[in-house]
C-alpha cells in the first residue's frame, strides 16, 4: 500500500489536472441558464418573425429528441439564411452554451465544411449546397422562460449541441458530439490545422505507459469498430439515452500516477468545452462517484495515424471517440451522461 502522503499527492496532482477551481466562500458560478435565457430572447427579437418559425418547436416535440452529427435533412433555422443583428444573436446563443474553448472548436469544426467543399468533387453547386460552414440550424424548443421547461439545439455535419432548462437552471447539456473531417490538415512548418488532436494524443500517452498486464485488459481488440458503437440502434447516436454496458478496460484505481495525471487531463480536455458552472457540476458528480472508478479501454492500432477508437467510462458519464475513417482522418466523438441525456432522468 502506498503511504499516505503520496496518495495525497497523487489526489491533488489529479484534482489540479482537471482544473479544479477554488471559490471564495459564497461566491456563485457564473449562471450558464440565465446566459442562455437572455440569449435566447435577444435570438427571438432579432430574428425575422418568418424565420423564427423554421426555428421553433413545442418542447415536447419529437423533434427536440432526433440528434445526429451526418449531413443530413434537418429542421431548424440554418445560420447560413441569417445577416446583420440576427447571425450576431444567433452567435451570441450559440456561445451562451459553450466556454470559450468550446465556441472557438465549434468554429472550428463548421469552418472544415469549406475545406471538404474544396477537396471534394462534383458540379460547384452541389459540393456548395453538400458542404456550406452555414448549415447548421439552430432549434429552439418551447418558449424561453425563466420559470418552466425549454430547450435548445445547435446541429449540423459533425456538431450536436442540446440543451435542456428548467425554471432558470440547466438540467441537460448531452448528447454532446463534435467531430472532424479532415481532422489534420497540413498546409506546412506550423500552418497545420489539428481540431480534436489533444483528445487523441493525451488518450494514446495513457495506452504507451501501460505495462504488458495492463495492455491486456486496456487493448480490448487489434481492430477498431468503423465508428462509435450503437449507431442509429439503441444506445447510440439518434437515441434518446446512452448506451448502458458495464465499463471495461482499465480501471483509474489499477493505473499508475502518472497514467491517473494523463487521464486527468483528458477529462478536461472534454469538460473545458461547456460553460463553467456546468463543467464544475460534471467535475464534482465525478468526484462523488470516484475518480478510481473510470475505466479506460482502447480498439485498433496504437499508433496515430491509424484507425482507433478509445472510451472513457465512469459512473456519472461516457466518452467515445472513433478515429477510422478517411484513412483514420476523421474524427467522431461524444461525451454523454448516464444521469439522463436531454434532462430527462433515466429510470434506474
Amino acid at each position: 500500500m502506498k503511504p499516505r502522503s503520496t496518495r495525497l499527492v497523487v489526489s491533488a496532482i489529479v484534482l489540479a489536472a482537471m482544473g479544479a477551481l477554488l471559490w471564495a466562500q459564497g461566491e456563485q458560478l457564473p449562471a450558464s441558464g440565465q446566459a442562455m435565457f437572455q440569449a435566447a430572447q435577444r435570438f427571438r427579437d432579432a430574428v425575422p418573425r418568418e424565420q423564427l418559425a423554421l426555428a421553433t418547436f413545442p418542447y415536447d416535440d419529437p423533434e427536440r429528441l432526433n440528434w445526429h452529427f451526418i449531413p443530413r435533412v434537418r429542421k431548424g433555422l440554418p445560420l447560413r439564411d441569417l445577416e446583420g443583428p440576427a447571425l450576431k444573436a444567433a452567435h451570441e446563443l450559440i456561445a451562451s452554451g459553450l466556454s470559450k474553448a468550446g465556441y472557438d472548436q465549434t468554429m472550428s469544426i463548421m469552418s472544415l465544411e469549406e475545406v471538404l467543399y474544396l477537396l471534394e468533387g462534383g458540379e460547384r453547386e452541389e459540393r456548395r449546397e453538400r458542404r456550406n460552414p452555414g448549415k447548421y440550424y439552430l432549434s429552439v424548443f418551447g418558449t424561453p422562460t425563466a420559470t418552466g421547461p425549454w430547450g435548445w439545439r445547435l446541429e449540423g455535419h459533425h456538431i450536436s449541441l442540446n440543451y435542456t432548462l428548467d425554471k432558470g437552471v440547466v438540467i441537460g447539456t448531452t448528447p454532446e458530439f463534435f467531430g472532424a473531417n479532415p481532422a489534420f490538415i497540413d498546409a506546412g512548418p506550423e500552418r497545420s490545422i489539428r481540431v480534436l488532436g489533444t483528445e487523441e494524443d493525451l488518450a494514446r500517452q495513457i495506452l504507451k505507459l501501460c505495462t504488458p498486464e495492463q495492455l491486456k485488459v486496456v487493448h480490448v481488440d487489434p481492430k477498431a469498430p468503423d465508428d462509435l458503437r450503437g449507431g442509429n440502434a439503441q444506445g447510440g447516436p439518434n437515441t434518446t439515452q446512452a448506451e448502458t454496458t458495464p465499463p471495461v478496460g482499465l480501471p483509474a484505481a489499477k493505473m499508475s500516477d502518472d497514467q491517473k495525471k494523463l487521464l486527468a487531463e483528458l477529462l478536461n480536455e472534454y469538460l473545458k468545452n461547456m460553460p463553467l458552472d456546468v463543467s464544475s457540476q460534471r467535475r464534482a458528480a465525478i468526484t462523488a462517484a470516484g475518480f478510481e472508478k473510470i475505466h479506460f479501454a482502447w480498439w485498433g492500432d496504437v499508433d496515430r495515424n491509424k484507425r482507433h477508437q478509445y472510451r472513457v467510462q465512469g459512473p456519472t458519464f461516457i466518452i467515445e471517440y472513433n478515429n477510422t475513417q478517411n484513412n483514420a482522418n476523421h474524427v467522431h466523438s461524444f461525451w454523454r451522461d448516464f444521469a439522463g441525456d436531454f434532462g430527462i432522468p433515466v429510470k434506474k
